[in-house]
C-alpha cells in the first residue's frame, strides 16, 4: 500500500500549482503581468502571487480574490505593500478588502482530500491558462 502524502507536503504543492495558476491568469498574452501595487510590468515567472490577507490565514490563502500578480519587490521588500494592495482591491469589487480581511478571521480545516482536490482544481485550470 502507498504511504499517504504529508498534509505539509500537499500543502506546500498546492501552493506551488496556486501561485503559478495565479501569475497565469493575471499575465497578458506575452506572459506579463502588471503589478497589482505599483504597476510595474515584468515577465509572469519573475513576479510573485501576493496575498492581501497573509498565507498563514488557511481560509484566504487559496482564495483568488486575495492573491494578485505582485513584483518581487512590493512582495518581499514593501511588505506587500498593503494601502496601494487595497486600492487595487477595491477598484476590482467594491469593499473587497473588507471582506478578505473578515474572511480571514474565521477558521477553516483543510483535509487531505481538500488538498488534493485544490490541487487537481488549480492544475486544470493552469493547463487551460498555459495554452
Amino acid at each position: 500500500m502507498p504511504k499517504k502524502p504529508s498534509r505539509k507536503y500537499l500543502v506546500k504543492k498546492l501552493d506551488k500549482i496556486f501561485s503559478i495558476y495565479i501569475r497565469l491568469r493575471d499575465s497578458d498574452e506575452n506572459g506579463f503581468c502588471k503589478c497589482i501595487s505599483c504597476g510595474k510590468k515584468s515577465f509572469w515567472r519573475d513576479v510573485d502571487a501576493g496575498h492581501f490577507v497573509g498565507r498563514r490565514h488557511l481560509i484566504t490563502r487559496f482564495d483568488p480574490k486575495n492573491v494578485y500578480a505582485q513584483c518581487r519587490y512590493c512582495n518581499r521588500y514593501l511588505g506587500g505593500h498593503q494601502y496601494p494592495y487595497s486600492v487595487a482591491l477595491e477598484k476590482l469589487e467594491k469593499g473587497l478588502p473588507d471582506k478578505l480581511f473578515k474572511k480571514s478571521k474565521k477558521t477553516i480545516k483543510l483535509s487531505t482530500n481538500d488538498l488534493i482536490l485544490l490541487i487537481n482544481k488549480y492544475k486544470k485550470r493552469t493547463e487551460k491558462l498555459d495554452k
